[in-house]
């Protein structure tokens, strides 16, 4: 390295004599030359989010329905995803009522109605209501809302990426007040499919893990962004890891897809019918397109000969109301729930997909929609955990014949 020496006059022109000793000036001028690279760039800051918090919150929505009894919240979180007022949500019990309300960022408090549910992928999508007006008309909201199509085009997030997640966790906010906002990392993006058994939940496909406590009460149906604000994702529900008691945050990508089996009815080349297993995959983009359209169809599940249906062995709690939650009070020793490992105080909130609203509900479907033999999958809300469960239905068990009474002598 050649050292600066102090300049010297000649000729009334600065310059450099190269003979000339080291001085303590030489030192200062080369310590002043080597700092000044990092005195002249500033201490950078963190990265503020507020600005980016405040323009996501406007496009959130709180969304409030049924619930509000043991381990069902009647809360959650909502995007909107058009200005015309659909809602991207989690599907849940909270939207299982004619009575389902949003809150938005300024404060407004409006009705809204379920468009569509798709359990093989946790989401839903409702839609503002505005009195006087159809559900298919326009609602006239003008809102700001997330750009589905346009998000669900861009890059996947990376490992390591740095994300926020906004959500109405533990029902913090109300009417105008924002979101929570929670700063994290993906730590991975991995298919739930390869925790079955561990992590109990009917969906399947890919996920975003993030090292932040995102999945609380309230949360599901928050939205995942970048740094920027980009959608990226859907925060999903609770689930717990069954062997280490541990919870799961995570989130589901705004281009998730996952295929569903089903079972058809073809015909051979003879006329006979036959059964024949078909794939079909379900992608976000799809069901957010159609959805909103009011022309997503769910899959179509194998029907069954119509009659008494299957028997489970269940038995619920006092079915006193209309609408009384499907609560498993006890089971029968040796039955098929007892089988498939059913417990006191599960709470049953899906069966084959569909929404169990109450006990009248369950019975109602089974007995319409089941015969002995068939295997059908439950998802039961435990403790704070979510399980699904698949049982094979049995031969309803005969009434007992009373024994006539021994006639006088």
């Amino acid at each position: 390295m050649t050292l600066l020496r102090p300049p010297v006059e000649a000729g009334g022109v600065t310059a450099h004599d190269p003979n000339a000793p080291m001085t303590r000036h030489s030192t200062w001028f080369l310590a002043a030359a080597l700092a000044a690279p990092f005195a002249a760039a500033p201490a950078r800051a963190a990265d503020p989010f507020n600005e980016v918090a405040e323009k996501a919150n406007q496009k959130m929505v709180k969304v409030f329905g049924a619930g509000g009894f043991s381990r069902l919240n009647s809360y959650g979180t909502g995007i909107i995803i058009s200005p015309d007022g659909h809602v991207l949500t989690a599907a849940s019990q909270l939207l299982d009522t004619s009575e389902l309300v949003v809150h938005l960022y300024d404060g407004q408090r409006l009705k809204a109605q379920v468009l569509a549910v798709e359990p093989e992928l946790d989401v839903a999508i409702i839609k503002i209501r505005v009195e006087g007006k159809k559900i298919e008309e326009p609602t006239g909201l003008n809102l700001d809302y997330f750009d589905f199509a346009a998000a669900a085009k861009r890059p996947p997030a990376e490992t390591g990426d740095w994300v926020l997640a906004l959500t109405n966790t533990f029902e913090i906010a109300l009417r105008d007040e924002p979101l929570s906002l929670q700063r994290g990392v993906v730590m991975a993006r991995t298919k739930l499919a390869g925790r079955r058994g561990v992590f109990e939940f009917p969906y399947t496909g890919d996920v975003y893990v993030v090292d932040a406590i995102t999945n609380n009460p309230g949360a599901a149906g928050g939205a995942l962004l970048t740094r920027k604000g980009e959608l990226i994702g859907v925060v999903g529900r609770e689930i717990k890891n069954s062997l280490s008691d541990t919870w799961m945050n995570y989130a589901i990508p705004v281009n998730a897809k996952v295929d569903i089996k089903e079972v058809v009815k073809t015909k051979d080349k003879d006329g006979k019918e036959k059964d024949e297993e078909k794939v079909t995959t379900v992608t976000m983009p799809d069901f957010v397109a159609l959805g909103m359209q009011g022309k997503y169809k769910n899959v179509t599940r194998p029907k069954t000969v119509l009659g008494e249906g299957g028997y489970h062995g269940i038995v619920f709690v006092p079915n006193i109301l209309d609408r009384t939650p499907a609560y498993v009070e006890d089971v029968v020793p040796g039955s098929p729930a007892a089988k498939a490992g059913l417990r006191p105080d599960d709470l049953v909130s899906f069966i084959d997909g569909e929404p169990v609203a109450s006990i009248n509900v369950f019975q109602t479907w089974l007995k319409k929609n089941t015969r002995p033999g068939q295997v059908v999958r439950i998802e039961v809300r435990r403790g704070e955990a979510l399980q699904t469960i698949e049982m094979t239905l049995g031969v309803p068990p005969k009434a007992a014949t009373p024994t006539p009474a021994p006639m006088p002598k």
